[in-house]
């Protein structure tokens, strides 16, 4: 009888201490979140502001090419370390792993030279759109990546779209087809001449960079699902493409100059700062995704338009009137709405997409980083 009464007692503290312990969990969590908004929204808007402002600065500017190639470098060198502590140091295991990994499969690795070389020609395009374009202009426009991938989801993956994504897609086009009128017709176009500056040149760059990430990266998505692979040694595969490739492209771009004035001429902290950002950045948000959800990251990527517009007023003078703000905000309301999960979304569904996805989705780094400490939480989608 002592024995029964004393766990009965014990059963209310017990559930006492459960909820104190999924209260202190949940504000964890919702610190976490937080966190992760604020390095998404400063990653959007920091890499396309000091491209901007490291490309308008008078001197002697660096070649873009360079820069691509020594981005890739870092991102290589970051990978290898990061495999190599999963490895636990063992060097024996981790010399076999890439041997067997992008030798051996050989086949395998070649498959990665397609989007390499899709990847290595928009990270140069962004650089020329980002010197002929406004930055604020630039992160409108470069939304479009939204409906290419999607497009190219539909076509090449056969996933379907719900009715709010369809119609966050119609209203993202009409967001940016506003912002393109409006600076075609007068102010933005006279400033971007006056400063030797193409406007056309800048926006088919972009055009043609939202493509080229629309195609590779549902590409990528494609061989992930079908490699158990982790993703660090896919992202070494690709930057061994890369570097080759961009090596490839800057010689014959630019080697001449290079060749008479060197590989770092005009590299300056603040070009160091952005190629670190180039290089880490992607892989610093595939690590804070892993707490974050896909509405996070569209309000991160809403937010950093809004952010980088603001910025861009009162760092390069840029003017915002009624039609860009009518404009930007539709872009803004389409990334968000994009974002949102499909409706009549079963659990079971739920928990499959989530397991796709831990092969290689928008969150194809789940199957390769820890878990948060929110096991019934939906992470990464």
């Amino acid at each position: 009888m002592m024995m029964m009464a004393a766990a009965s007692n014990e059963s209310p503290n017990r559930s006492t201490e459960d909820k104190t312990s999924a209260r202190r969990q949940n504000e964890g969590n919702k610190k976490l979140k937080y966190i992760s908004l604020a390095i998404l929204v400063i990653q959007n808007a920091s890499l396309i502001l000091s491209i901007r402002y490291v490309r308008t600065l008078p001197g002697d500017h660096f070649y873009t090419t360079s820069a691509v190639v020594m981005a890739e470098v870092l991102k290589v060198l970051t990978c290898i370390v990061i495999i190599l502590i999963e490895k636990k140091g063992n060097v024996k295991s981790f010399i076999s792993l890439l041997y067997d990994s992008i030798v051996v499969q050989y086949l395998d690795t070649l498959k990665l030279a397609v989007p390499s070389l899709i990847y290595t020609l928009q990270n140069n395009l962004q650089y020329v759109a980002i010197s002929n374009l406004p930055a604020a202009t630039f992160q409108v426009t470069y939304q479009l990546k939204i409906l290419t991938t999607a497009l190219f989801s539909v076509l090449m993956l056969r996933k379907s779209l719900s009715k709010i994504q369809w119609i966050s897609l119609v209203l993202l086009f009409t967001g940016v087809a506003i912002v393109q009128v409006e600076q075609e017709s007068g102010k933005h176009k006279e400033a971007v001449s006056t400063a030797n500056q193409n406007y056309f040149k800048g926006l088919v760059s972009v055009i043609v960079s939202c493509l080229s990430s629309g195609f590779a990266g549902v590409y990528f998505e494609k061989i992930l699902k079908g490699s158990s692979a982790s993703v660090w040694m896919r992202n070494v595969q690709l930057g061994i493409f890369g570097t080759l490739l961009g090596l490839l492209g800057m010689w014959w771009n630019d080697g001449a100059a290079i060749a008479e004035k060197g590989f770092l001429f005009g590299y300056t902290p603040m070009v160091w700062g952005v190629i670190f950002n180039q290089a880490f950045g992607g892989l610093l948000v595939a690590v804070v995704v892993k707490y974050a959800d896909n509405i996070l990251k569209g309000f991160a990527t809403s937010f950093s338009i809004i952010v980088s517009t603001i910025t861009s007023v009162y760092l390069f003078g840029f003017h915002v009137d009624l039609i860009f703000t009518l404009g930007a905000g539709l872009v803004i309301g389409a990334v968000y709405m994009y974002s949102l999960p499909k409706a009549n979304t079963s659990t079971s569904s739920s928990s499959a997409t989530s397991s796709r996805h831990s092969k290689g989705g928008d969150s194809e780094v789940d199957a390769f980083l820890p878990n948060p400490k929110a096991p019934g939480k939906k992470k990464g989608n």
